[in-house]
């Protein structure tokens, strides 16, 4: 209710000649002020006049008066400036630390903003505003995606500053260690971070003139491989005892070496068993994945430095047009061969990683080098790469949203996130059109 009461003040929402004290004093807001946060009154820098004095202060808002008492505002000097009490029900007067009382008034929200406001919380579905989307305003509608847009890139910027301090400063291997979450692909892209923050990337340049024991390193410390932890696919199977397929020498050289490379490092792998094949196509079983990042790896040491100097955004698709070792043309795991098939990451799915991983790492190093010619590079990607194809999209697509690029995919899967997952259509700009229509 208190959101409501903030949400109707910030938007000047309520009838201004109902604004009255408790002392029958005539309030009019000059300036509602500016939204606060973090800890402090609800909103600052507010101008009020209040009979005939001008003041200027914050604001503070409940929706009883006497949580004012209940949240310790008086005995609080940071409530000492507020201006006005704004409350939704007149319970008791409220005071300052000295005693003083804070004027108050009762904000009456209009019924249909409200109507407006408890219809869209009620709503079950994934979009509650759904119907009402055909009909915003196309220069609205594309000025809140921009905004969407940014707001996505920023918290994907502030993941990649986060790494910055947990691991290195050094942004071949933020890449490598963000390039490997995203080969994950939703399902299994915790356990591949987990492997990348556990296989320092110095390690894979060391080896990258031997392909078998960089598979061996980035195999092994998935857990995938029986070296001296007993384990294959991340189970307690000894080696003598798997059925091997024909071509599985393979498998035992990997073994072998994983156990030299990891007594060498000293390295822990994480457990085979949070890599998920449930409900996973084969293309995207962990076991392709660590072998196209395998082939990544041992074809292009310094991948980032080669996108910093790449003109175009197909010269970088190139960059990921990898093959993994033979022996993955006629197999998907461990376990037994299959039919023959180059193991390649298929276009879509380099897009997938260009958006998830190139781009926000770009803008990341533009914004922490202040270089902003590598962050409208970023945003430029964004506006040539294809529109993503998934079901946040397809649902914003039926309701009548055009989608372009990958720009406007990043935005909706924002917008789907972030505001419409989380109920938040007060702070949704399609919201407050739904709202106050």
């Amino acid at each position: 209710m208190e959101d409501m009461l903030q949400y109707v003040w910030k938007h000047r929402l309520y009838a201004e000649s109902d604004f009255i004290t408790a002392e029958g004093t005539p309030v009019f807001v000059i300036d509602a002020g500016i939204p606060n946060t973090d800890a402090g009154p609800d909103f600052f820098n507010a101008k009020i006049r209040i009979g005939d004095v001008v003041w200027v202060g914050n604001v503070e808002m409940h929706q009883r008066a006497s949580d004012w008492y209940v949240h310790g505002h008086h005995r609080n000097k940071a409530y000492d400036s507020v201006i006005l009490h704004v409350v939704g029900e007149n319970d008791t007067s409220v005071c300052r630390t000295n005693g003083k009382t804070v004027p108050q008034v009762v904000l009456h929200i209009p019924e249909k903003v409200r109507d407006n406001i408890e219809w869209l919380m009620a709503r079950d579905t994934p979009v509650p505003c759904t119907g009402h989307l055909c009909r915003m305003p196309p220069l609205y509608l594309s000025d809140w995606m921009a905004a969407l847009v940014s707001e996505r890139l920023e918290r994907k910027t502030s993941d990649i500053f986060s790494r910055l301090e947990q691991y290195t400063k050094d942004w071949n291997e933020i890449f490598y260690i963000t390039l490997m979450r995203n080969l994950g692909f939703g399902t299994n892209s915790d356990a591949f971070e987990w492997l990348a923050g556990s296989l320092p990337y110095r390690y894979i340049l060391k080896h990258r003139h031997n392909p078998l024991q960089v598979e061996a390193l980035l195999f092994g410390q998935a857990g995938l491989l029986s070296a001296d932890n007993g384990t294959v696919d991340g189970h307690a199977t000894p080696v003598a005892d798997l059925q091997l397929s024909p071509g599985d020498s393979y498998y035992l050289l990997l073994c072998r070496e994983y156990a030299f490379l990891r007594n060498k490092y000293n390295l822990k792998p994480v457990e085979g068993f949070l890599f998920k094949k449930l409900r996973t196509r084969p293309v995207n079983f962990p076991h392709i994945r660590i072998a196209q990042a395998a082939a990544i790896w041992i074809q292009r040491d310094l991948l980032f430095s080669e996108i910093l100097e790449a003109e175009g955004i197909d010269r970088i698709r190139s960059l990921f047009n990898v093959s993994p070792s033979a022996y993955w043309n006629t197999h998907y795991h461990f376990d037994s061969a299959s039919p023959f098939q180059k193991k390649t990451i298929g276009k879509s799915a380099v897009d997938t990683l260009l958006i998830n991983t190139v781009v926000p790492v770009l803008f990341a190093y533009g914004r922490q080098n202040s270089q902003p010619a590598c962050c409208d590079r970023a945003l430029k990607f964004l506006e040539t790469l294809p529109a993503e194809r998934n079901h946040i999209v397809t649902v914003f697509e039926k309701a009548g949203i055009s989608v372009k690029n990958a720009g406007d995919t990043q935005a909706l899967i924002q917008l789907r996130r972030e505001y419409c997952d989380r109920k938040k259509c007060l702070y949704c700009r399609i919201g407050f059109r739904v709202i106050g229509n």
